[in-house]
């Protein structure tokens, strides 16, 4: 049976007393080999007691099956107590054992038992004193011994019992930590996972999604123009592919402002739809933080995505405005408005989710047979996002 957290650091206390003990036990034999009172057969009788004590020490008391207040643990503090009173008795240097003995007995009994175990510990060998031929100074020095030992035992005991319950709490506590952290990573993991799925299906519904979008229908009245456009789209789908790939920044960025690529984006988009589309910036120019401009490019792509498949214009006017801690973009067209099907659609979720994660936001105003309008607003520096700006 394998042992819990806290049954584990008791048996690490054990070993504390175990290196105690059997350095006790070493010496107690070497006592016993001088001791001249007793002859050699009584002197093989004590050790046959002494390694009996160290048998019942090793297979019951120094790893405890079932936890430290197990069957085994109560047996062993009672063979204890029946093998060391008659060592103690007929070889008395034996008797500082019983110093060494009571902290065991709490480490292995509750409380009240440990008390009870140390005072027959103590009081047996006095007891049975008087049953051997002995003088009254043995008696006399038995007593002051075992007093001494009950009186540490009793005082010292509690305390080592103590001690050993908080290091097994602490042990639990380490431990239950430990799976929390174990959880909180796991959980974190599983977060980042599906934050980086939602992320990667918004870009490529934003990129590649909308590029093919636009492709199918350039090539479903096949001319010659319309076959420029469709190639021309593919080669920036391909570009959009090999960004995600590589994790880099959008496509139409590379090596461009961002009025550049909106500039550009607007004016393909009349060409795809022969519409009028014109694209133009108010404010004065100023430097945006990556975050900004991949949210206003992507909902430049995502708007005038939705006025190809739903708005049926035929003028579309995209507007960046430089404020002077934001840029808001306008898109506006004369199409029939957005339908409840379209205002909720997958696209602008995805767009007002960009917005806010940059401390953005997004409004849609749409009207039946009155056009549409899209503004969303981002600031233009990490830090403001940071204040609540």
């Amino acid at each position: 049976m394998t042992p819990a957290p806290g049954e584990r650091h008791a048996y690490h206390r054990m070993d504390g007393w175990e290196r105690l003990y059997l350095l006790d036990l070493i010496v107690s034999v070497a006592f016993v080999l001088l001791d001249d009172a007793l002859t050699v057969a009584w002197k093989a009788v004590v050790l046959c007691l002494l390694g009996g004590c160290t048998a019942a020490y090793v297979f019951l008391g120094r790893r405890i099956p079932g936890g430290p207040y197990g069957t085994n643990g109560r047996a062993y503090v009672v063979l204890s107590i029946v093998l060391f009173t008659p060592v103690s008795v007929l070889c008395p240097p034996t008797r500082f054992l019983l110093f060494a003995f009571g902290p065991q007995y709490y480490i292995l009994l509750p409380k009240r038992q440990a008390m009870l175990a140390t005072v027959a510990l103590n009081v047996a060998p006095v007891l049975c004193l008087p049953l051997l031929p002995s003088s009254g100074e043995d008696l006399l020095a038995l007593s002051v011994i075992g007093l001494l030992s009950l009186a540490s035992n009793l005082v010292f005991g509690p305390w080592i019992q103590d001690v050993v319950e908080q290091s097994k709490g602490r042990a639990l506590l380490i431990e239950e930590l430990e799976n929390s952290r174990a959880e909180v990573a796991r959980l974190s993991a599983a977060q980042g996972a599906a934050a980086e799925r939602e992320r990667l299906a918004g870009e490529i519904h934003d990129t590649l999604a909308q590029g093919f979008t636009s492709i199918i229908m350039l090539l479903q009245q096949p001319d010659e123009r319309r076959i420029g456009l469709a190639v021309r789209t593919a080669r920036e789908n391909l570009a959009e592919a090999r960004a995600l790939i590589a994790a880099l920044g959008p496509a139409p960025l590379d090596g461009s402002t961002l009025e550049e690529a909106l500039g550009r984006m607007v004016s393909r988009f009349g060409e795809e739809l022969a519409v009028t589309a014109s694209f133009g910036v108010s404010g004065e120019s100023q430097p945006m933080w990556t975050g900004a401009e991949v949210v206003l490019l992507r909902a430049a792509q995502e708007a005038l995505a939705n006025v190809r498949k739903h708005a049926r214009a035929s003028a579309v006017t995209v507007t960046l405005d430089h404020l002077p801690s934001a840029a808001r973009l306008t898109v506006r067209d004369d199409g029939v408005g957005l339908g409840p099907s379209a205002a909720d659609g997958y696209g602008l979720r995805g767009m007002r989710a960009r917005a806010e994660q940059v401390g953005g936001c997004l409004s849609l105003t749409a009207a039946a047979g009155e056009g549409t309008v899209l503004e969303i607003t981002v600031p233009v520096s990490p830090a403001t996002v940071r204040r609540g700006v």
